[in-house]
């Protein structure tokens, strides 16, 4: 073979590979946290994937606080003073078809974090977050928006 066709067929093979594109996990996105007890509107989270393979979330938008840029006061972990805004509450999470299980959440107004679990529902539009101590969990329906 000529050093010309080698090189046409490596010119050419380059051109066409292409990397693999990594679809987007479904839980990635914005979602509405919506207060358990009242029932309202309280942040907007946003999932997206760690560098690890994880999945982990983070505070970007709180709707009606208390006080302006409050920080967590309360907490006992590196996030101990820092804004809510912006803060990531759930770390670790990982996929198993249509649920998430092993990572932790954060509750920045209670300064404690869980063992976490999430579950899509609704087909994709809401997501059941939930947040456990032993064997007593606590849940919220997250909107997607």
């Amino acid at each position: 073979m000529s050093r010309l066709f080698v090189l046409c067929i490596c010119a050419t093979m380059a051109l066409l590979w292409n990397p693999p594109v990594l679809a987007a996990d479904p839980a990635e996105g914005r979602w509405k946290t919506i207060d358990d007890q009242t029932g309202q509107p309280k942040s907007i989270v946003e999932i997206s994937q760690a560098a690890n393979g994880t999945l982990s979330g983070r505070i970007v938008e709180l709707l009606n606080p208390s006080k302006p840029n409050p920080a967590c006061d309360k907490c006992r972990d590196d996030r101990k003073g820092k804004p809510i805004t912006g803060m990531e509450i759930i770390r670790g999470m990982k996929r198993d078809g249509d649920a998430y299980s092993g990572g932790t959440i954060l509750k920045p107004d209670e300064g404690k974090v869980y063992k976490s679990k999430m579950e899509l529902i609704d087909g994709g539009d809401k997501l059941e977050v939930s947040g456990c101590v032993a064997f007593i969990c606590k849940s919220q329906v997250w909107v997607r928006q």
